[in-house]
This record gives structure tokens, sequence and C-alpha cells, in this order.
């Protein structure tokens, strides 16, 4: 590298750090003013108990509270009404008691033009006892079933259609579901946890495979971290991503739109650091190549990388889910939540359902895992060993979410995928763990829709 090549490189590393400092300062300082997803979950679990409940056995009713729509209503007394979710203050707003006074701009608080409707005939319900809800309102209600019920209850309309038979004991066996899988993933994971430990006891070392990284160094990681994936990625293309969105997305519903956002800003996101890798690579080999596998995906066979991802995740379940334990006992009513799981969580449009879960089960897992283990992990285990190589690449990992209440567990999801990236020795196998952990975000937040 000539001289004049690498002042160019210090002065674009210095200035990406600068301007990731402030960036990610600015972003973790805005998560704290988002709602916590995690409010939102238990709230959809009470959801879906009101509505299972015709379908519940009596010896098993126990485990239920005495009036589901009581623990609803004292659960949206624990946060102030401006920290609430579109969806949970238009809930506030209709288990409110008829005679009670509630001012104006309580009503004036929604961006979704479904809740915004609502909302203006609620009002006018509260003006006018006599006033009938158009059908139009209900009809844009029928994939909600708990707002359909509350919305029916407030303006006493039949109630026969809502909760039938099916439909609660459809609840019931998705809060089964629920309720089970996050159990048999602890308990399985932690044996699995357990018969790892006392192997490597008894073999007194950790086997690691064998693996390679780029002739890369701590500035060319600079560059592809602060450069690439934090000013071009998180602050340049978003720009881009948001304004195609904006004119060709003018027609389409709204849920499709914020879907859209989200799929094609992981795309355009993806583009410059994935760029600043072909050039890093580019330099080192002119006859860049593909099928040199530079970052060990080593697919083949694909049965071991799925085994291996899957052992993974299924292992470092009990330790992110415990790091989320202790800091709902540290931090109350904890905010910052990823925007994507409440979108996730409220979504009825099916289409936007496939963009959302392409994204996330796909697109994220190969993008970051490309970039964080393909690229970062195997440099900084080079220079700095292993454990520090570990520490430092998941460390990094978490603070690019961009959440100070999720940096815990997403610190400790990041050692679970450094680890078994090293001793799989495969890039594939810590995709595949990473889409099966984001994969059961998704289909945990799926199930929980009402």
């Amino acid at each position: 590298m000539n001289k004049k090549n690498s002042t160019v490189k210090i002065f674009l590393a210095i200035a990406s750090l600068i301007i990731t400092f402030f960036v990610w300062q600015q972003g973790l300082k805005e998560s704290l003013n988002r709602p916590s997803i995690s409010f939102d979950i238990s709230q959809k679990e009470i959801e879906i108990s009101e509505l299972a409940m015709p379908a519940v056995p009596e010896n098993l009713k126990i485990f239920f509270p005495n009036s589901v729509r009581e623990e609803m209503k004292n659960s949206l007394l624990k946060i102030s009404f401006n920290e609430l979710t579109e969806r949970s203050k238009l809930i506030w707003l209709l288990l409110q008691d008829p005679d009670k006074q509630i001012d104006q701009s309580y009503f004036d608080k929604f961006d979704n033009p479904t809740y915004i409707n609502i909302s203006e005939n609620l009002y006018n319900s509260y003006l006018s006892k006599s006033y009938k809800l158009p059908n139009e309102v209900i009809n844009d209600l029928k994939n909600d079933k708990y707002l359909f019920n509350l919305v029916s209850e407030k303006f006493n309309l039949n109630k026969s259609a809502i909760i039938t038979n099916r439909l609660a004991q459809f609840m019931f066996l998705k809060l089964i579901i629920i309720r089970i899988i996050p159990l048999l993933s602890i308990l399985f994971g932690s044996l699995l946890v357990l018969k790892s430990s006392f192997r490597i006891i008894k073999l007194k070392a950790i086997n690691w495979a064998d693996y390679e990284s780029l002739d890369l160094n701590s500035l060319d990681m600079i560059l592809l971290v602060a450069g690439g994936f934090v000013v071009l990625g998180e602050v340049i293309s978003p720009l881009i991503s948001i304004t195609l969105v904006d004119v060709f997305s003018k027609n389409l519903p709204y849920e499709i739109t914020q879907s859209l956002r989200i799929f094609l800003g992981y795309l355009f996101m993806a583009i410059p650091p994935l760029y600043i890798i072909y050039r890093q690579i580019k330099n080192l080999d002119k006859s860049f190549n593909l099928e040199k596998d530079y970052f060990q995906f080593r697919i083949k066979p694909i049965k071991e990388s799925i085994y291996q991802g899957f052992k993974g995740w299924i292992m470092i379940i009990p330790f992110v889910l415990l790091t989320s334990l202790i800091m709902n006992l540290i931090v109350e009513n904890q905010a910052g939540s990823n925007p994507l799981l409440e979108i996730v969580l409220n979504n009825n449009n099916y289409f936007a359902f496939v963009l959302l879960f392409l994204t996330t089960t796909f697109i994220a897992p190969l993008f970051e895992e490309i970039i964080f283990r393909g690229v970062l992990l195997p440099v900084l285990t080079r220079d700095y060993g292993k454990t520090f190589g570990i520490l430092i690449s998941s460390f990094v990992f978490a603070l690019a979410h961009l959440s100070l209440n999720e940096f815990p567990p997403l610190f400790v999801l990041g050692i679970g995928l450094a680890t078994t990236r090293l001793i799989s020795g495969r890039l594939s196998s810590s995709i595949v763990m990473h889409s099966f952990w984001n994969g059961l975000t998704f289909l945990n937040l799926f199930l929980l829709r009402t």
C-alpha cells in the first residue's frame, strides 16, 4: 500500500469513527424513548387468554386470573398513556367507563388510519350515547379479534359471531404453544450446556475448528464497520430506500408500506459494507472468485451446518433468557425494543408478513453474519486471541442494534454466535443459528397476534 492510500484510509477511518460515535450515541439515546415490546407481549398473552377462556377446561382455569379483563385494565395502568403503543392506547380508551370524562387529546394520538377511524367514532360515542357505529369500521377490524370483541361490546353489537368455540379452541392451542416452546427450549438447552461443559472439563480444552481470516487489519475493520455498516449503511442508504418506498407506495396499505421500508431498508443497508468487503478482497486477490469461499461458509454437508446451528441456538437460549430476566429485575419497564418487533406483533397483512419474515429470518442473519462473524471475528481472533475476538465482535454486534436495554442479551447472543462459528469452523452454522433465533422470535410474535 502506498503512503497516499494509507493516509486516505486513516483519514476515512477517523472520520467514520467520529460519525459512528455520534450516530450510535443518538441511536442509543433514542432507544430509551421507544416502548418496550415485553409489555406489549404480556398484553397479547392477556388478550389470547380472554379469547381462549370459553375453551379452557375447568380444572385448568385455576392457572388464569379471576378476571382477565381486569388484569388487562390494571396492566395498562402501569404505564403512562403516552408511552403505550397505538393499539394499546386504543384498548385503553375502549376499556374506560362510559361515564368517565376523557379529554379529546387522548383520541388524537394515532397515525394508523384504521385506529384513527375507530378513535374518531369512539369520541363521537362519548359525545352522544345514541351514536351508531358505521358498518365499515367493524369490517376494518375483522382481522383483529380482540379489538373486534371490545368494539362490539362498546357499541352493544351482536357478539355471537365473534368468540366462537372454534376461535376459543384455536386461541387455547396458541396459548399452550407459546408457553411450552420456551420451557422445552430452556430444558433441552440447559441439558446440552451441561453435557458440553462436562466434556470440556474432561478434555481440559475446547475443540476449536480450523478457520482462516482475511489478510486485513484493524484499519480495514474500522472502514468496514464504521464506514460501510454505519455511515453508508445506517445513515446514507435509508435516505434512498425510504424515498423509493414513499414514491412507489402512496396507494398501498399502511402495513405493506411499513414492511417495504424494512425490507428495502435492509437490502440497501447491506450494499455498502458488502461492496467494501468485495473491494478489500479484490485488493488481496485480483482474480476474485466466490468459489474460493473467502468467509468459510462450508455449507456442505448441509445437515452438519443445520445441526451445528440448531445446537448453538438451543444452547444459547437459557443464557439469553437469563440475561433478559436479570435486566427485567434491575430495570423496571424497560424501553428500547426493536420497532420491527412491534410491527410484526400488530401486523394483519399476510404479504407484509412474508416480507418481514424474509427480512428477519434470511436477509438479516446472512448479512449480519458475513460482517460480524465472517470478516470481523476471524480478524479479531487472529490479532487479539479467541477470547478477546469473541468479546469485541459480540460487543460491536450488540451495539450496532442501537438498543440500550437490549444490549446485554444481544451481547450474550453475539457470544453464542461467535462461539458456534469458531467451534464448527463454518459461517453457515452461525447463519443457521441466527436464523433459528430470529425465526423463533418471529414465530412467537406471529402466534401472539389476535
